[in-house]
């Protein structure tokens, strides 16, 4: 049943087509305004490359805003769940938002596509945990060159599915469980053609809960990574915490805990079965294809950038929105966000 298993903390193993899986959790302090982080805690920091923990959170490529500036991708998909905190977006279309506890953006690099995602710091009276999951999703070589996309998933239309017992609590961003279907991938993307059975869940259960997943229809790479709780078993064997499972697909999957309350993230799909070429931010399927990439990127920069900043932050009001290229603004209910 079990196929692997290896210990987990920031980025994690992964199994085709899925390329890139890593878990920011990161307990910022209060902001100072703009979405920055008081200037006290750049000492010590190699400020711009910071990925080492120090006073439980990283900067990554920020300089004041935690996050990562403008960069380019092409030739794969972005998921970006977050379960606290905000992000900033912005790119090279001209498209832009804010979304955050909770909510999921999808996004097709496609052809190429340049893009910011900043972490700011809204709360000035109080400290900011910042925690998301990004994943990164091949795309066929049929695909490789589509448009750019981005999809928006909000928080309050992503299925949330309890046990009769309400132990156990799906939250399905993709895929199939139980009688819920929940298919809202862009166009081009693997997970588009349900015949893919790309699924991805996070499951919370508390103490005494069951999760069951039907085996597969076809050959799929299924993985869980639990990176909440402890004692816990898969299909009867006993498992350890922060612990990620490559497990087979063709048998149910039977997940029980015991005595503390435990989270996990599910990621299944197909394999594409393609050649894989990895050039940094650039997925193409052979060398020749990520050559011609760098060259594109220096010619054209993937359309520019068209924003004041590398580090876009959309404002100080902890607001929802996407702007899509088009020029189409999405709001979300109550949020109060002005164009």
């Amino acid at each position: 049943m079990i196929k692997s298993k290896t210990p987990i903390d920031f980025q994690w193993p992964v199994q085709e087509p899925f390329l890139f899986c890593v878990h920011h959790n990161d307990l910022y302090p209060k902001g100072v305004g703009h979405g920055a982080i008081d200037s006290k805690h750049f000492k010590g920091r190699d400020m711009g490359q910071d990925f080492q923990v120090k006073d439980g959170f990283r900067l990554y490529h920020g300089k004041d805003v935690p996050g990562f500036p403008v960069h380019p991708h092409r030739g794969f998909e972005t998921i970006t769940i977050v379960r606290k905190g905000y992000v900033d977006h912005a790119d090279s279309l001209g498209a832009a938002g804010r979304y955050g506890e909770g909510d999921v953006q999808w996004m097709t690099a496609g052809a190429g596509v340049q893009h910011s995602e900043m972490f700011p710091l809204l709360k000035n009276d109080e400290p900011n945990t910042m925690e998301l999951f990004q994943i990164w999703l091949n795309l066929p070589k049929k695909n490789k060159m589509v448009n750019p996309h981005f999809t928006m998933l909000w928080a309050d239309t992503i299925p949330s599915i309890k046990s009769a017992d309400k132990l156990t609590h799906v939250s399905l961003i993709c895929g199939n469980y139980e009688s819920k279907s929940f298919h809202q991938s862009p166009p081009d993307s693997w997970a588009g053609d349900k015949a893919n059975e790309v699924n991805i869940l996070l499951v919370k259960m508390k103490p005494g809960g069951t999760f069951k997943f039907p085996r597969a229809k076809g050959i799929t790479n299924r993985t869980l990574y639990f990176f909440e709780g402890k004692d816990f078993e898969i299909n009867g064997e006993k498992v350890g915490p922060k612990m990620a499972l490559m497990v087979e697909s063709n048998v149910e999957l039977i997940v029980k805990g015991a005595t503390t309350e435990i989270e996990f993230l599910m990621l299944e799909a197909k394999p594409i079965g393609e050649p894989v070429v990895q050039h940094g931010p650039f997925v193409m399927t052979t060398r020749e294809e990520i050559s011609q990439t760098i060259r594109d990127y220096q010619l054209t920069q993937f359309g520019g950038w068209p924003w004041p900043r590398t580090d876009m932050v959309h404002g100080d009001k902890i607001e929802k929105f996407a702007k899509y290229p088009d020029g189409k603004i999405e709001k979300r209910p109550g949020r109060g966000v002005t164009d």
